[in-house]
């Protein structure tokens, strides 16, 4: 299989979807690998690394597009992207279509395969693809929020950690998953004092038996989340419904009786956030305020430390995509129920029930779209 790797062109999106290792295991299998020039350097690898790898550097992600049969990338297509995507080219990548009509209806036209990172999942029931950059993304949250909180920032004021003799800063953590727990173990690092909201009881009991006594954790209702939002200096929200969009745990009424200055920093905002003031930004522009309150909602958070990020990404998607290489898609996606979860639109058809309804498009199970054709 031909396999191809473009250089990202979301704003300020370094990392890169594969890294030499990985490369060199495709080539080992067989396939052929070819990088657009440039791609790694955001992640701090040369085209040198990548020749040595075994791979072809091209000049243009034209010559990606238009020769190679599956495209590994890091982020959603962009608009421009997706306009060279070809009837049943693979597409892997994160895409988080739920909340993206306009990229959902693309990648229908398209006709491609297009496998979502973000719904992979493993036989114990984790997002094994997701997990690595909610791992980071988790552990940045209470950093940019800290510095979100600098009163030259637009924030209270606040050191995060206090001193001696000044309390430190209320930290609400909304979701106790892979991201919430990075970020308590940060924020708890730094000093704060961290509560987390989850609906899950069996995650309280695990968040209360891997930090003790210093996290505290509370049951997720509407109330709760009123009053404390109330407490919170720094609001994290790592909520996660696989698929979907994000729940709008945080009203405008409820942003209203939140602390001036305080700091909403939403992890979720690649599923459409779960606040309703929140708006995808940028890291050129990370930062806004509604209602005397900062939101810090940048799509890309993992890829403002792009070298961590791709080399963790990569160790969790080379298996799949040696899968995908060596059996074909089709085939790969019928032996592995947890790949073919990932599978959200398949040449025409979308897949993955929750994006289908989120934007009112007609749902085909999986089976059915693999025999089609």
């Amino acid at each position: 299989m031909h396999i191809g790797c473009p250089k990202e062109i979301k704003n300020h999106e370094y990392r890169v979807g594969l890294v030499p290792s990985s490369v060199a295991e495709l080539v080992k299998h067989g396939h052929r690998v070819s990088i657009e020039t440039g791609a790694g350097i955001g992640s701090g690898i040369s085209d040198a690394e990548y020749i040595a790898a075994g791979t072809k550097i091209v000049i243009t992600a034209d010559e990606i597009f238009s020769q190679a049969d599956m495209v590994i990338k890091v982020k959603e297509p962009q608009s421009s992207e997706r306009k060279k995507l070809r009837p049943d080219q693979i597409l892997f990548t994160y895409l988080h279509l739920a909340p993206d009509a306009s990229q959902t209806h693309d990648l229908v036209a398209s006709k491609a395969i297009c496998i979502a990172y973000e719904t992979v999942t493993s036989p114990t029931g984790g997002l094994p693809l997701l997990t690595p950059m909610s791992e980071v993304a988790g552990r940045l949250a209470p950093q940019v929020g800290a510095y979100a909180l600098q009163k030259a920032s637009g924030g209270r004021g606040i050191l995060l950690g206090g001193v001696p003799g000044v309390a430190p800063a209320e930290v609400i953590i909304l979701g106790g998953g892979v991201s919430g727990t990075h970020a308590a173990t940060i924020a708890l690092g730094m000093g704060a004092n961290v509560t987390v909201i989850d609906r899950s009881n069996d995650v309280l009991r695990r968040l209360s038996a891997q930090f003790g006594a210093q996290l505290k954790t509370v049951f997720s209702t509407q109330l709760a989340v009123q009053q404390l939002s109330k407490r919170a200096d720094l609001l994290i929200g790592c909520v996660l419904i696989p698929g979907s969009t994000a729940p709008k745990l945080i009203t405008r009424s409820i942003l209203k009786t939140m602390k001036p200055g305080a700091v909403i920093v939403d992890v979720a905002i690649d599923q459409g956030g779960c606040c309703e003031t929140s708006r995808a930004t940028t890291h050129d522009d990370p930062t806004y305020i509604v209602d005397d309150i900062v939101h810090y909602c940048v799509a890309n958070m993992p890829g403002a430390v792009a070298r961590t990020s791709t080399f963790a990404l990569n160790n969790a998607t080379l298996p799949f995509i040696l899968a995908l290489a060596d059996k074909g898609a089709k085939q790969a996606l019928r032996e592995d129920v947890h790949l073919a979860n990932g599978l959200n639109i398949c040449q025409g058809h979308v897949t993955c029930q929750p994006v289908a309804e989120a934007h009112n498009l007609a749902f085909v199970d999986i089976s059915k779209a693999l025999s089609k054709n």
